[in-house]
């Protein structure tokens, strides 16, 4: 994968504030690939009973990376949009540990990208939740 499109996904990371707001770090990039990690933050709680991670801030990590992941695929020549996006939450994460999204743009068509992704905490054989969605391609003129 060229340089460029490495840096154009990590400056779509950084662009975003609700990422940022979240910490949130990409670990790998690549050929439609991405892996990028939450760290686990005490204000991000949605039940202060058991300290589980709200499915709001695991949404939006899912949906970045599957994001991430589309600008990263050889056939996308530029930025792009969740058009939809389905998550399947498995468990909880356990309180306390990061939780990582892998998402993989599967197939792209002329003006669709199809993405899978899923999310785990450190029991990686044992996902938080899975999620596939499609994402606009950005066609130049």
């Amino acid at each position: 994968m060229c340089a460029d499109k490495a840096e154009l996904a990590r400056s779509f990371i950084r662009l975003i504030p609700q990422a940022r707001a979240l910490n949130m770090d990409i670990l790998e990039i690549g050929e439609g690939i991405a892996v990028i990690r939450m760290p686990y933050d005490p204000e991000l709680i949605g039940d202060p009973d058991t300290g589980v991670i709200h499915g709001g801030a695991v949404s939006t990590l899912m949906d970045t990376c599957g994001g991430a992941a589309t600008m990263a695929h050889p056939s996308n020549p530029g930025g792009t949009a969740t058009i939809s996006l389905r998550i399947d939450y498995l468990r909880g994460a356990t309180p306390g540990q990061a939780i990582v999204a892998r998402a993989e743009c599967h197939h792209v068509t002329r003006s669709v990208a199809f993405v899978r992704a899923t999310a785990h905490d450190d029991d990686t054989g044992n996902p938080v939740a899975t999620a596939t969605g499609t994402f606009t391609v950005e066609r130049k003129p």
